[in-house]
């Protein structure tokens, strides 16, 4: 059997994105390329493990055995090479949209004056656990929680919501907004990792139509066109600031909580600390 670690982190990516199309994204890799190795995986294990259709990717029997083998194989890499960087003393804290937003800069200052001897990396992750299922995280900022069971999580704040909309548009002289005159155009939303859903608006309010996004740079690129406006936390208005592209407070929508999240098998050292840290910023 010559099964491959990419076959392995492409089957994983198509389950969790949904499609060929976002886990190629997802991977930095052609839509070609991963569906040879989903073929090459098939081929490997003398199976089919993927059900194709013009509309949606589903599993075989065999598929959700292999899906949770790949799993395991990809934590267990990820622990060795844990191992293998204990004692170097770095941590790596992963975002999908915005880290900490105006807390960002605050949060590194007071990490080094917590934690003098361990090195702090903030890595985006455009995934819905943050990289911690991949194994490229040991902490992830969430404000959508992951349907999966494997990550723990803390709520430790709470960030106002933004709309985000062109600069010329006939809502950027406002103050604040609402949410029915957000939904007079189309909304731009990324429906794996977003904080904003449908579930926003009542039934009979909604927005025309949802533009798909995969992450940030696409969601800007959109919103600063005029075609669409977009709803996010207060930490992305922050963050990412765009010429051509204004923020204004949605005064009718709830807050977006704000969580803190890691491997319930394999919580990071200090993580009661860190999640005190954490909490303290958004007091």
């Amino acid at each position: 059997m010559d099964v491959e670690l990419r076959q392995l982190r492409c089957l994983i990516a198509v389950v969790e994105q949904g499609t060929f199309t976002d886990a190629a994204i997802e991977l930095r890799m052609s839509q070609a390329a991963v569906s040879r190795s989903i073929a090459a995986l098939e081929q490997a294990l003398g199976t089919r493990v993927v059900e194709r259709t013009t509309r949606s990717v589903g599993l075989t029997a065999a598929g959700e055995r292999a899906l949770g083998k790949a799993r395991r194989i990809i934590a267990l890499l990820a622990d060795l090479e844990r191992d293998a960087r204990a004692g170097t003393g770095q941590i790596r804290m992963g975002y999908a949209w915005s880290a900490l937003g105006e807390h960002t800069t605050e949060f590194q200052h007071r990490w080094k004056l917590r934690f003098p001897h361990t090195g702090l990396q903030l890595t985006r992750s455009n995934t819905p656990s943050g990289g911690l299922l991949d194994g490229t995280t040991d902490y992830a900022i969430l404000r959508r929680l992951p349907q999966a069971a494997a990550v723990e999580h803390v709520r430790i704040g709470e960030e106002k919501r933004y709309c985000a909309m062109s600069t010329d548009d006939p809502l950027a002289p406002r103050r604040s907004v609402s949410l029915a005159q957000i939904a007079t155009l189309p909304v731009a939303m990324d429906l794996r990792t977003g904080s904003t859903t449908l579930d926003l608006w009542p039934d009979q309010g909604k927005p025309p139509e949802v533009i798909p996004i995969h992450d940030i740079d696409d969601w800007l690129t959109v919103i600063g066109s005029g075609a669409a406006r977009g709803i996010t936390a207060a930490s992305t208005a922050h963050q990412y600031r765009r010429r051509g592209v204004a923020y204004r407070p949605v005064r009718d929508a709830p807050m977006v909580p704000v969580y803190v999240a890691w491997l319930k098998n394999d919580p990071p050292q200090d993580h009661q600390a860190v999640v005190a840290l954490l909490a303290e910023l958004y007091r």
